[in-house]
């Protein structure tokens, strides 16, 4: 248990270090010299840390604006039962986690190995949390002890093996090569995304070749792009939410409306520089990661791809990237106000800004190269409102552990993977 947790805390829910080991054992087999193996390896963990610190410099940008969202939107919920939350179940599920991830990933490596399916799921933080909500979905089935280890390493397994094998051919085709996959929460939604695409769109005419006149040449610049319409967001929501929910939200000292602009303007251009630090970090890693996987690859698994984070496919499509977040708070936004004034949210459900960035986003890269302009809006339409559906789905399915975890970050797999699971629990009788 003691090594389990080591691997847990300090390797796997660290990917900077996860995947800089995978750099290091490629770099090995491949017999680099001592100077290209360190700084391969370092290159890998410093791209990987970039990442990570853009995302947090998202998501501190967005953080204000999902809690004016949430005093505006959010429906209070009926529900009596008191989850255990995501962090202490951490604590108290910690060592059926790790091994659940040690199990799930030896059984991706001897499938990668003696199947068809050669992607290999390296994206750690993602790996984590999926076997932490298999656990707790085990839970609520009222699993435990062997009966919960096998259910949730047997979920985990398919999940990385499978999502990641039918996602690749669309990565393909945005990308022009099959040097790697997704690995992501996206998954679902993205697929959603391409097929839709692929049925109402028009490929031949990309969001990408979108002509932009020279007086707003601007717009080219991603940093200026979305710290512009973040800043707009901020303004009307800002107006909408009124003055005391402003309070609460942005803090007393942006509440009155010149102090407002200028806080919207901030946080509209921190959105920017962390979009720009993220693509960054992106370059740096797939940099290194590529050619230090195929050394593993090589040796132990041929024709093994690694399944990495969501932001890898960000470059090849920035413009349907943007659009698809913008379309999708939007549409989402909509879809709580017309399930609130249904009467069809049971459980308080907030806007998911996160998810519409990072997974719609995705999922707008994937509409574009199937169908064009036309696929990017419909398909952002579309996984917009699904975002706000499966999270009010999937939110009492988990009442009695992690259902904050899903409130937060649902609306993707973290709410897909729920509803499918334990829908199918129930037909067997277990509660």
């Amino acid at each position: 248990m003691s090594f389990l947790n080591f691997l847990v805390n300090q390797i796997f829910r660290q990917p900077p270090l996860f995947l800089g080991i995978v750099a290091l054992v490629g770099l090995l087999f491949q017999k680099k010299s001592g100077s290209e193996v360190v700084k391969g390896t370092s290159k890998t963990i410093i791209g990987v840390i970039v990442l990570m610190k853009a995302v947090d410099i998202i998501v501190a940008s967005i953080d204000p604006l999902s809690k004016a969202f949430t005093k505006l939107y959010a429906i209070p919920s009926t529900n009596a039962v008191k989850p255990i939350g995501f962090t202490n179940f951490v604590g108290q599920y910690g060592s059926t986690i790790g091994l659940v991830m040690v199990l799930a990933f030896a059984i991706n490596l001897i499938v990668a190995k003696f199947t068809r399916f050669k992607n290999i799921f390296l994206t750690g933080h993602v790996f984590f949390w999926m076997a932490f909500l298999f656990v707790a979905i085990g839970i609520e089935g009222s699993l435990s002890g062997t009966k919960l280890i096998v259910f949730a390493t047997a979920l985990l397994s398919f999940y990385i093996i499978v999502t990641p094998a039918l996602i690749r051919p669309f990565v393909k085709q945005v990308t022009g090569d099959d040097s790697f996959t997704i690995g992501h929460t996206t998954v679902g939604l993205s697929l959603i995304g391409a097929l839709l695409g692929k049925w109402f769109g028009n490929k031949e005419k990309s969001m990408e070749d979108v002509k932009i006149p020279q007086s707003l040449e601007f717009l080219r610049e991603t940093t200026i792009t979305t710290g512009l319409v973040m800043f707009i967001v901020y303004i009307v929501v800002g107006f909408m939410v009124g003055h005391s929910v402003r309070v609460e939200a942005f803090g007393a000292a942006n509440a009155d409306s010149a102090s407002l602009i200028v806080y919207a303007i901030m946080q509209g251009l921190t959105f920017g520089a962390g979009l720009t630090v993220l693509l960054t970090g992106v370059r740096l890693m797939l940099g290194e990661i590529i050619p230090a996987f195929k050394g593993i690859a090589d040796k132990l698994i041929p024709n093994a791809i690694p399944a990495l984070d969501c932001p890898m496919i960000f470059p090849y499509a920035p413009n349907s990237v943007l659009v698809g977040f913008i379309i999708s708070m939007i549409s989402s936004i909509i879809a709580i106000v017309v399930l609130a004034s249904t009467g069809n949210i049971t459980s308080a459900v907030i806007p998911l800004t996160v998810a519409c960035f990072f997974d719609v986003g995705p999922a707008a890269v994937f509409a574009n190269a199937t169908g064009g302009r036309r696929g990017v809006i419909i398909a952002s339409i579309v996984c917009g409102a699904l975002l706000i559906v499966f999270e009010a789905m999937s939110i009492p399915l988990l009442q009695n552990t992690v259902s904050d975890f899903v409130q937060a970050f649902g609306g993707n797999d973290f709410s897909i993977w729920p509803v499918i699971v334990r829908n199918i629990m129930k037909l067997f009788g277990m509660s």
